[in-house]
């Protein structure tokens, strides 16, 4: 297989505060140096994610930040130009333009990565063209989804991709695993705050709390009102670095796992808190969306709360060796399946694949 030469423009790799996209980079992009391909990575600098950065060095490919969208055109054309593979991801700022300028300057394969995609195509029916532009999706060799299913199909027949195609998160086997550490919580959530996802959190998770006053909860995640009040049994931190991620979902018995309304509604979009609790081998009590059984088989791998009554079922009737049972069975079902090894391989099978297309085409052309 050939090294491939890979041109990144992300929303982030050097700042996770208040998003995903970062550590969903980090584990991809670490993989596929990994395994001898090449990788620069273009990212706009902001003041949000420059006062917040937690890794302003990523010693797995070349970094390069720019300010303007000019600047973006004027040091970095070369650079798109000649890379195998040149990659776009969703939330990119200005990405329309951004998308319009590597469509008409990259000679390798283009593909737009959408960490976000049920936000996305719900945007484009509201005529949203924050990032994506309906008239772009054609332009794009391969649009790589976090959202699989039916969502796919729509992707290619109505907004007319020649190529969509699945590329879950995934988690770095480095930095997840289980660790023999005290329990501190009975159940743990890591989550920014949502509007559309709050109401779950407290059907599922608050009210189970304050149902169980014994119990002991944590909430991390930035952004959420200062108006919330918190029950006194669940404590709140307002942000927890990559590094100490593991750490939190080990002195949980049980994490929560809360999903967005558009997700909700697309399915087939797993997140990668799903991925990384089940590496450390907690098990998990996710809210239901369709797909959920083709990553974890319910009952055995995940288990599905749709009311407090439900999430303080397993809290307080599960016995031990079940508990642990139903997280060893997600450890071992995402080791298997979600890896950031996978992951990476994943991606440039299908670039070779495209690629193989491309010249058979030109051979017969």
């Amino acid at each position: 297989m050939k090294s491939w030469n890979i041109t990144i423009l992300g929303l982030s790799i050097t700042s996770s505060w208040g998003n995903g996209h970062a550590t969903t980079f980090r584990a991809l992009i670490k993989q596929l140096q990994q395994q001898g391909h090449r990788v620069h990575f273009l990212e706009r600098d902001v003041p949000w994610y420059a006062s917040n950065s937690d890794m302003p060095a990523p010693p797995y490919c070349k970094l390069d930040l720019y300010s303007t969208l000019e600047e973006l055109k004027r040091n970095y054309e070369s650079v798109v130009a000649e890379a195998d593979m040149v990659i776009v991801g969703s939330y990119v700022p200005e990405g329309v333009e951004v998308g319009k300028w590597v469509q008409q300057s990259a000679q390798g394969i283009k593909a737009f990565y959408d960490i976000d995609t049920p936000v996305t195509l719900a945007k484009l029916k509201r005529e949203d063209y924050e990032y994506l532009h309906p008239y772009l999706i054609p332009g794009y060799d391969l649009y790589l989804s976090f959202t699989g299913g039916p969502t796919l199909d729509r992707l290619e027949e109505v907004f007319s991709s020649p190529s969509a195609k699945p590329l879950y998160c995934s988690f770095d086997t480095d930095l997840y695993y289980p660790e023999d550490t005290p329990v501190l919580y009975d159940l743990g959530y890591l989550g920014t705050y949502s509007p559309d996802r709050q109401p779950s959190l407290e059907k599922l998770m608050i009210d189970a709390a304050q149902a169980w006053p014994e119990g002991r909860f944590a909430v991390v995640g930035p952004q959420y009102p200062e108006t919330i009040q918190w029950p006194a049994n669940v404590a709140h931190t307002h942000h927890l670095p990559p590094s100490k991620h593991r750490q939190f979902y080990n002195t949980q018995r049980f994490t929560m796992n809360i999903t967005r309304a558009d997700m909700i509604q697309a399915g087939y979009s797993p997140s990668v808190r799903l991925f990384e609790a089940a590496a450390c081998g907690v098990p998990i009590i996710s809210d239901y969306w369709d797909g959920l059984d083709t990553v974890f088989s319910f009952d055995e791998e995940i288990l599905v709360s749709y009311e407090a009554a439900d999430t303080l079922r397993y809290l307080k009737e599960m016995d031990e060796h079940t508990r642990k049972e139903i997280g060893e069975k997600s450890r071992q079902r995402v080791l298997k399946e979600h890896t950031s090894v996978q992951r990476a391989k994943q991606l440039i099978g299908y670039a070779e694949e495209l690629k193989a297309k491309k010249e058979i085409t030109t051979i017969n052309g």
